[in-house]
């Protein structure tokens, strides 16, 4: 005869998920991250109602219909991918979403969704901190979960409590939390700059230098065509199609001087909706390069070698990521500090404000208040074209 027992399942690891879980009566219950208070709660809980109900698990007639995290995620994305678009392309907060709602899939996609609750989203910080994020990427990933939330209440997916239940959770705060904090982004030494450009692709060093003396954000630099630029004038105006702020109403005009339009004179003739900055032109340059510097003969089976179709053909323009990686890939290879395109901004703001004030770098960075109206657009206009005419 089997040995009776009084023992209770086992509260164990997941190993392939890193999840709690306890199977009772042949079922598997995943109770969240392994080892956390939240897990545990939930195996006492699951326990409890199994003791009571004669060592069954009691399962309510509309469980049945209600959504899993995973379901709940599932839905929201289809939503998130209709919503987060801008000029018809993926906006950058669908990829912050994505990687929001990883670990809540991961450790939760089987919990019902309204039974999410805030020492699960406490475990889910936790995980966070032990991944070494930072401590303003930390809450700004919460805050996105919790936005999933908002939508699934108000498309009637799980109660309103769930989500009131999880906005008690607060945020990490500086020096009383494990999370790291983050470093400030600041200007870069132009030594540093200097030292990296000889070594970039023609195209990335021309958009390095562009961008050093306007100031502009390094998602502008990379999107600027010559049918957004102004030539009318001896200060050059580009007003990007789309912009940071586009959302909250206001204009964006950035100004280039002189020295900015010598460094775009190269790259004038193109057609008026096409890209100045291309990696197709980069790579067009590079290979144009190895074959000037070859010094062996081709051979006819290389004339005719297929191209390899496993490398990804370059694009019809550079994005901020591919931007901050051939500046990152060339410092790492060379063995240059890296920098990032952001810190071009913060240097030219620095020397805009130590020669013209605060009031000439909000107006040439384009850091307009919420307050501001229309009136002050031509003044500022003006200033900013004054400075760029002198400097840029």
């Amino acid at each position: 005869m089997p040995r009776l027992t009084k023992s209770h399942p086992r509260y164990r690891l997941h190993k392939s998920s890193g999840r709690a879980v306890v199977t009772l009566n042949g079922r598997e219950f995943y109770l969240g991250r392994h080892g956390t208070k939240a897990s545990r709660l939930e195996y006492d809980r699951l326990i409890a109602e199994w003791l009571a109900a004669g060592r069954r698990i009691p399962i309510p007639v509309d469980d049945a219909q209600q959504p899993s995290v995973v379901e709940v995620l599932a839905k929201f994305w289809g939503f998130a991918e209709r919503h987060y678009r801008k000029n018809g392309e993926p906006t950058q907060e669908i990829e912050c979403l994505r990687y929001a709602a990883r670990p809540l899939r991961q450790l939760y996609g089987d919990t019902l969704a309204r039974d999410f609750g805030p020492l699960a989203l406490k475990a889910l910080q936790q995980h966070m901190i032990g991944q070494d994020l930072c401590r303003n990427v930390v809450n700004s990933r919460v805050n996105l979960i919790r936005r999933i939330f908002k939508w699934a209440v108000s498309e009637e997916l799980i109660p309103a409590g769930t989500l009131h239940a999880l906005q008690t959770v607060s945020g990490l705060r500086r020096g009383r939390t494990d999370a790291r904090e983050s470093k400030p982004v600041g200007p870069v030494d132009d030594s540093i700059v200097e030292a990296t450009l000889p070594h970039l692709p023609v195209v990335v060093a021309s958009m390095v230098r562009l961008q050093r003396l306007i100031g502009c954000r390094p998602g502008e630099i990379c999107a600027m065509r010559p049918c957004d630029l102004d030539q009318s004038g001896d200060v050059w105006i580009y007003r990007p199609e789309s912009h940071k702020t586009e959302h909250h109403g206001r204009a964006r005009a950035i100004l280039i001087g002189p020295k900015g339009q010598l460094i775009l004179a190269p790259y004038m003739a193109r057609d008026a909706d096409a890209f100045y900055f291309s990696p197709q032109d980069s790579e067009r340059q590079r290979t144009a390069e190895m074959r000037a510097t070859r010094k062996s003969k081709v051979q006819p089976s290389q004339v005719n070698r297929k191209v390899s179709r496993s490398r990804k053909s370059p694009g019809l323009r550079y994005t901020t990521q591919s931007y901050g990686k051939a500046i990152h890939r060339t410092c790492k290879k060379h063995g240059i500090v890296p920098w990032a395109p952001n810190q071009l901004r913060h240097s030219a703001g620095t020397d805009i404000r130590k020669l013209f004030g605060l009031e000439g770098a909000q107006v040439v960075l384009g850091h307009a208040k919420a307050d501001v109206t229309q009136v002050y657009a031509a003044r500022d206009l003006a200033k900013a074209a004054a400075i760029m005419r002198e400097i840029g």
